[in-house]
């Protein structure tokens, strides 16, 4: 009898598999007329948003004992693209039409299809010799394919360098960008998802300094309001 701990594995990677196929020829339909490489996200975004978060419970796999792997590793693993794909991607619609997310895409979707059916099939122990051999050479030339989208994300850098920011906003920003790409242990594509969230993190507390001092104003001017009348009454 399969124990039901086996039976889910299955049935997880089995539709992970599933999943990322199906996104995976909706991408190779994009190398056809009237598609392109830059409507990628149009076509597949959605649905690898939304395999990606599910991937989430491969860290509960790991923290829970299913499956022999540290649950720190498979959270850095599981964050990385994360961050990538619904921080950066999913809300910037200029980083959107890049070919580089279509590249990542590609890489992403041909590793996982590989990864979850050989999963699958280890896990009934039926796995040929040939998918496992595939499951770690294929890996040498996706993985950096697919950790590596630094145009997009450079991309998104220059996106919210060239959006309207207030004066007070500028100096900063620059100066954080030039520290993000200088610092010599942070890759350019590093940068580029650093910057984003702390360039959008700046904006916003710049904004609520601005309303606290606007608040500040229309206070100290309503005192001088008041008491100029009580100097008239006197």
């Amino acid at each position: 009898m399969v124990r039901p701990s086996k039976l889910y594995l299955v049935c997880y990677n089995s539709l992970q598999a599933l999943g990322w196929s199906i996104a995976l020829l909706r991408l190779v339909a994009c190398l056809a007329h009237p598609l392109s490489v830059h409507s990628a996200y149009a076509v597949a975004g959605d649905l690898i948003c939304f395999l990606q978060t599910c991937a989430i419970l491969e860290t509960v796999h790991a923290a829970i004992g299913l499956v022999p792997t540290t649950p720190l590793l498979a959270f850095l693993q599981w964050g990385g693209r994360t961050h990538f794909v619904l921080a950066i991607v999913r809300q910037i619609p200029e980083v959107q039409i890049s070919p580089s997310v279509f590249i990542t895409f590609m890489a992403w979707s041909i590793s996982e299809v590989i990864r979850y059916s050989q999963y699958a099939l280890t896990t009934l122990k039926v796995c040929p010799s040939w998918l496992t051999y595939l499951r770690y050479t294929a890996f040498i030339m996706l993985y950096p394919i697919g950790v590596g989208p630094g145009e997009s994300k450079l991309r998104s850098v220059d996106y919210v360098s060239s959006s309207t920011v207030c004066e007070e906003e500028e100096p900063l920003l620059r100066f954080l960008q030039e520290v993000l790409h200088k610092l010599p242990f942070i890759s350019s594509g590093c940068a580029g998802v650093l910057y984003v969230p702390v360039a959008e993190a700046v904006h916003a507390c710049v904004q609520a300094t601005q309303v606290e001092a606007g608040k500040g104003e229309q206070e100290e001017t309503s005192l001088r309001k008041l008491s100029r009348l009580s100097s008239a009454q006197l």
